[in-house]
């Protein structure tokens, strides 16, 4: 039995020996004590998970928190393409647990979704695990009961592939990036109920409207028609949210350490609650070989914006005997995750100012105001004309619902929120090329069209103008059958949507070559399609912003055997 405690004082001893006496921090695991050499060997095929409840030490600070095997993040799975895994998950805490394998193919009944796919670990209670591992890439498990993930339930998984590794690399870190809060999760919601702009603190002036300097006011005045705060970009933000890396603050200076001119994989895994974010190196090109633990064609980039539930992993080339600082910047420009990549222990390099606040315009909702007269302006004579000219209908409030854009645009090329004016290559969905052949290249037989539905101004969130519990019916495929999801975006906010169980492919005009991914982030106004070949089970279809699943943002995908199946 490994209990993944064992590997803390090796891996540590091993770090300290690169130069420098540094103190154990039993708040951590191994593989994110404050100096990383680079990632630990396999972690066999019978593990043991323990869950219980701690405090969590952020820069000095002590904040409640759920954890695995007493540290957050939890320990990493390290294992290998091929391998059978018998894990054992012991809950320790006075309410139901659960894990989910996020990106992993597993039998329906281990996904780990109480009420879903299984009924959950009761308290003081344990349940094993039982799965073969199909594929190969960095993936990460996390809870889905409760608010335990918000809370800091969650760990890295990487998978080593059967044969040669497609994209060689000279040593591995796993860069973690999360969200916490010294407010008790349970309060922000109820915050956010309360005033849904609660947390945000960047909302536009009067005096800066006139100015010019955010935006200009016809269109700010087409905002408050709908509802909308075009500067609300993350419903919460630095104010209550301290921004990790592999569990440390920003002022920890957590290490990753390097030999100048190896060829060094980091592998970074969005597990945050309800954080979009920026990811650059400044002075240091990454080269992107996988997304969401599928390789692709490698491509340089300076930067890449990704959300709850997204993976990439960037091969780094540095040179030079020096420090880079990592980056990741929440999309509302509020606060940082910070981390150094260093030949040496104890090193740090500049941290990059904070960029400029970005704010949402008509044009993120599809809609064109260019050349308006903002004079004496009357938002009944507004010609909201779309991007592609033609005429859209005024927006339409319903019961919890708003419709914000009757003619949502394809974003796949578009870098992220407030991005656009970047000096630098940043990655987009449509430079993903998959390095091999999708194994599926039939044509869908069919489309299913999803909208992403709420209402602002109440703090709802909903799949098709209903909430999970609203929604009595699941969505139906068949074993096999080969799916087209188109997902629109009727609100204002960007929409992380995860499909457990499957790997997708979407579409991007690359044929059989097309990105494969399980989760994808829809933009405001946006819309994004992906095909799949639909697997036997029930499986969970959420967004994966947290506190969005948890007002109603999900959906049941119910895949029976088809006809041909004697069904």
């Amino acid at each position: 039995m490994t209990s993944l405690d064992i590997n803390r004082r090796g891996l540590l001893k091993g770090a300290v020996g690169g130069g420098g006496a540094l103190l154990a921090q039993p708040w951590l695991p191994a593989w994110a004590q404050p100096v990383s050499a680079g990632l630990p060997t396999l972690s066999g095929e019978e593990i043991h998970l323990r869950v219980g409840r701690d405090a969590l030490n952020i820069d000095g600070k002590m904040a409640h928190a759920v954890n695995i095997n007493g540290t957050v993040p939890g320990p990493l799975l390290r294992l290998r393409q091929g391998q059978n895994l018998h894990l054992t998950v012991e809950n320790t805490l006075d309410e139901e647990t659960s894990i989910h394998w996020h990106g992993l193919l597993v039998p329906f009944q281990m996904d780990g979704v109480p009420g879903v796919s299984f009924p959950g670990i009761r308290p003081r209670t344990s349940f094993t695990y039982q799965f073969g591992i199909e594929q190969a890439g960095t993936y990460w498990y996390h809870s889905h009961s409760g608010l335990q993930e918000m809370m800091g339930m969650y760990g890295p998984i990487v998978i080593d592939p059967a044969g040669p590794e497609p994209a060689p690399y000279d040593r591995d870190h796993v860069i973690l990036l999360s969200d916490h809060s010294f407010v008790d999760p349970a309060r922000i919601l109820r915050n956010l109920k309360v005033e849904p702009g609660y947390y945000n603190h960047q909302r536009q002036t009067l005096a800066g409207l006139l100015a010019g300097k955010d935006q200009r006011l016809l269109e700010r005045l087409a905002w408050g028609k709908m509802r909308m705060d075009p500067t609300d970009i993350s419903d919460v933000t630095a104010e209550v949210l301290t921004y990790l890396v592999n569990g440390h603050g920003p002022k920890a200076n957590w290490t990753a350490l390097f030999r100048p001119g190896e060829r060094v994989r980091l592998r970074f895994i969005n597990a945050a609650a309800m954080t979009v974010f920026n990811v650059r190196i400044p002075g240091l090109a990454m080269q992107v070989v996988s997304a969401d633990g599928q390789d692709v064609k490698p491509v340089t980039v300076d930067e890449f914006q990704f959300s709850p539930g997204e993976t990439y992993d960037a091969i780094v080339t540095p040179a030079e005997d020096k420090a880079f600082t990592i980056v990741g910047e929440s999309v509302d420009r509020s606060g940082m995750a910070l981390a150094t990549l260093a030949p040496r222990p104890g090193m740090r390099a500049e941290v990059p100012p904070p960029r400029r606040r970005p704010v949402l315009t008509m044009k993120d909702m599809g809609m064109d105001m260019a050349g308006m007269d903002m004079n004496g302006a009357d938002m009944k004579g507004m010609d909201m004309s779309m991007r592609d000219g033609s005429r859209a209908p005024q927006v339409k409030l319903g019961p919890g619902v708003e419709m914000i854009n009757p003619m949502p645009m394809d974003r796949t090329g578009d870098p992220g929120i407030g991005l656009d004016n970047a000096n630098h290559k940043v990655l987009v969905y449509r430079d993903l090329v998959a390095l091999e052949r999708n194994p599926d290249t039939r044509a869908a037989s069919r489309e299913i069209e999803v909208h992403l539905t709420g209402a602002m101004d109440r703090y709802m969130w909903s799949i098709d103008g209903k909430t999970m519990s609203e929604a009595h019916e699941p969505l139906p495929m068949r074993s096999g059958e080969r799916v087209r999801v188109t997902l629109i975006n009727d609100t204002m906010m960007a929409h992380p949507i995860h499909l457990h169980g499957h790997i997708f492919e979407l579409v991007t005009g690359h044929g059989d070559h097309s990105p494969r991914k399980h989760t994808v982030n829809v933009l405001p106004g946006g819309k994004v399609s992906w095909d799949v070949t639909a697997l036997h089970g029930d499986w969970a279809f959420h967004c994966h912003l947290f506190l969005h699943m948890a007002m109603g943002m999900m959906r049941v995908v119910q895949v029976r055997p088809s006809a041909g199946d004697g069904a």
